[in-house]
């Protein structure tokens, strides 16, 4: 007998639609392959929804708060229902952009300078000299990034506008040049290396992420061996060192204006990748050999509790 999966999404976050998406996408994959597959809009009285289904696995297909910061793991935990993705530590630790960052850099990994600071600290002074990043703390799909250029005469009003919504302690981040590189991690082995170039946008942000024609993916990303191969590396590092399990995906930036060698940056792992037609790790298990179908078997092979 097939086994049944809760496909959990939708929710309660920023990036619900996006949720939508990709667990329709899973759900429909899935039931192709056999799986009998429960749809669940996830909203706060979803531990009375599982309880009642009693499903055999949970496919966690959410986005941002609540979905990939930890919380739904832990309710996953208490019910012990096996799900898929990294467990309670990893994706609350990955959700924390700055604390991921402390302990990504002690394993290793190649990061820009950075500074956490309340929104409020914005005042007529730069906080660094630009050109710098400025990330909410705990987003998702690039919610809130401001960037700051070069020639900027101050810092930008809206992160302490009445309309800032993204929480009050921001990270300010190095803007670091080059080229937009990513990498699935899919158990303990990494996948393909994709360069991500923004169509008509100046960075990869929600719409050039999640938009038809919003950016251009090119896989394998044209690049030197040696730093394809780094690029996989520092991706199953990152994985490692935060404590991911199952499917994650590293961001880097790599500046190769002055000599090929360059600059990597990691900038953050994504415990929670989007599986959108759009979405990267899908295409990269792909290029890998597995069909979609098979991508998701695995993952629904792979649940458990205690990740």
């Amino acid at each position: 007998m097939s086994k049944h999966v809760a496909m959990l999404m939708g929710g309660v976050s920023s990036e619900r639609p996006v949720s939508l998406s990709s667990g329709n996408a899973c759900a429909d994959a899935l039931e192709a392959v056999g799986y009998r597959v429960t749809r669940v809009d996830v909203g706060y009285d979803v531990a009375t929804v599982l309880s009642d289904l009693k499903p055999d696995v949970a496919f966690n297909a959410l986005h941002g708060p609540f979905g990939e910061d930890g919380t739904i793991q832990g309710v996953l935990e208490f019910l012990r229902i096996p799900y898929t993705h990294s467990g309670v530590l990893a994706s609350a630790l990955a959700m924390d952009k700055a604390q991921a960052k402390i302990v990504a850099k002690a394993a290793g990994m190649p990061v820009a300078e950075a500074k956490v600071m309340d929104r409020f600290e914005f005042t007529s002074r730069h906080p660094m000299k630009p050109p710098y990043v400025v990330k909410p703390v705990r987003e998702g799909s690039s919610f809130g990034v401001v960037i700051v250029k070069e020639d900027q005469a101050h810092p930008p009003q809206v992160i302490t506008s009445d309309d800032w919504r993204y929480g009050d302690r921001v990270m300010v981040e190095r803007y670091v040049y080059g080229r937009e590189l990513t990498c699935g991690v899919m158990g303990d082995v990494a996948l393909g290396v994709t360069e991500v170039v923004p169509q008509g946008h100046g960075f990869y942000d929600y719409d050039a992420k999640y938009a038809q024609g919003g950016s251009r993916h090119v896989l394998p990303a044209q690049i030197s061996p040696n730093i394809y191969q780094k690029i996989q590396t520092l991706a199953l590092k990152a994985h490692q060192a935060i404590g991911c399990r199952g499917v994650s995906r590293s961001d880097f930036r790599y500046d190769d204006r002055f000599s090929e060698n360059g600059e990597i940056v990691w900038l953050e792992v994504n415990t929670q990748p989007g599986m959108t037609p759009t979405s990267l790790v899908p295409e990269m298990a792909v290029h890998a050999g597995h069909s979609f179908g098979e991508f998701l078997s695995w993952m629904v092979e792979d649940a458990s509790c205690l990740r």
